[in-house]
């Protein structure tokens, strides 16, 4: 007997946050592929950019704004096995590249800020504490890596049952297969999770004169 699907999730379900996840100064650095610790996939900064819309949207309509920066000891001891892979050292603390882009993206002083050490947002952070505490059911992730810090939030997010949904125009890989993998791996987890900025921007408006 086959089972019966759950039925279909608005975009945002209850209270959201949009969660800007490693936009720090080191992706608008003038470096190549062979400078950066991690590759990036074709367009990566001008869909990074992108994601300032979003912020500004959030800020209009009472959403609170989280950023995510990914930071390491300039000793190495938290590094773990993050440089077994393709990865070279990255996001030290000494680095002026490892601060948030805050030019970039507007930050203002009283944005959540939360730093990680693992590429999850809720690995070792007061991230959940945060969310508990604004009493939030959906997030919107936007920034990268696709296929790294954001997917493996998305999934923490998933398996704590929050409502989960990925702006596809704002995040982006470390290549474009990657991206698109992952992309295909978070839409099998919730359906309807991949939407694209102009479906967030409506929903979030929408949201806003349903609770004004």
């Amino acid at each position: 007997m086959a089972e019966t699907r759950a039925k279909k999730h608005d975009l945002i379900e209850g209270r959201a946050a949009l969660l800007v996840i490693d936009i720090q100064k080191s992706t608008f650095a003038p470096l190549s592929n062979d400078e950066r610790a991690i590759a990036h996939m074709p367009g990566y900064a001008d869909r990074m950019a992108r994601t300032k819309v979003v912020i500004d949207k959030a800020r209009e309509v009472g959403l609170p704004v989280i950023l995510v920066q990914e930071i390491h000891r300039s000793d190495l001891v938290d590094m773990g096995r993050e440089t077994d892979g393709d990865e070279q050292i990255h996001c030290l603390e000494n680095n002026p590249l490892t601060d948030l882009a805050v030019y970039e993206l507007g930050i203002r002083p009283d944005d959540y800020r939360i730093q990680k050490r693992r590429y999850s947002a809720f690995y070792g952070t007061d991230l959940e504490i945060l969310l508990r505490g604004l009493k939030v059911n959906t997030l919107i992730l936007t920034g990268g890596l696709t296929d790294v810090c954001v997917h493996y939030t998305f999934v923490d997010g998933h398996q704590g049952d929050y409502f989960c949904r990925v702006i596809e125009d704002c995040v982006a890989g470390s290549s474009l297969e990657a991206h698109q993998a992952s992309l295909k791996a978070m839409e099998y987890l919730q359906h309807g999770a991949i939407r694209s900025i102009d479906a967030v921007l409506s929903a979030m408006e929408a949201h806003a004169q349903r609770h004004a």
